[in-house]
């Protein structure tokens, strides 16, 4: 078992837990982890729009970590190893790196638009995502 890649599925599943207690949360909490206004006050007038988009991250996430588990050896009680771990392991890594440098070029052509948000959530971002290079790099020779 590959631990970094075990950390590496906890932090995605860490994310995705948030993104549930989001809509638990409601609108306060889509505005404190900045979904926008336009989320939040769909949430408070009750349209399934922001739970719809919420749980869909929250999905993915959860099939992020389940990804990660699998490059770090987990097995999944007798169910086949998932389709495309490789190549799945290496786009959850770039997306997580690209998401983290995207806020590159805002401070760049539209620095106004910089929040505290995007700031802390691109720097998890990274973090996850080098998290991911270290574990895949640890475990390339076996996927």
């Amino acid at each position: 078992m590959n631990i970094t890649l075990i950390i590496a599925a906890c932090l995605s599943a860490i994310a995705s837990l948030l993104h549930i207690a989001i809509i638990l949360g409601g609108a306060p909490w889509y505005r404190f982890f900045g979904a926008g206004e336009q989320m939040a006050r769909a949430a408070e007038a009750g349209k399934i729009y922001p739970t719809v988009v919420t749980i869909g991250i929250a999905l993915v996430l959860t099939l992020w970590a389940a990804y990660a588990l699998a490059g770090a050896g987990a097995t999944f009680g007798g169910i086949a190893q998932l389709p495309y771990l490789k190549f799945a392991l290496i786009c959850i890594t770039i997306i997580y790196l690209l998401r983290g440098l995207a806020i590159i070029p805002l401070f760049v052509f539209a620095p106004h638009q910089v929040t505290p948000f995007l700031i802390w959530s691109s720097v998890i971002c990274i973090g996850y995502g080098a998290v991911h290079v270290i574990g895949v790099y640890q475990v390339w020779d076996r996927l």
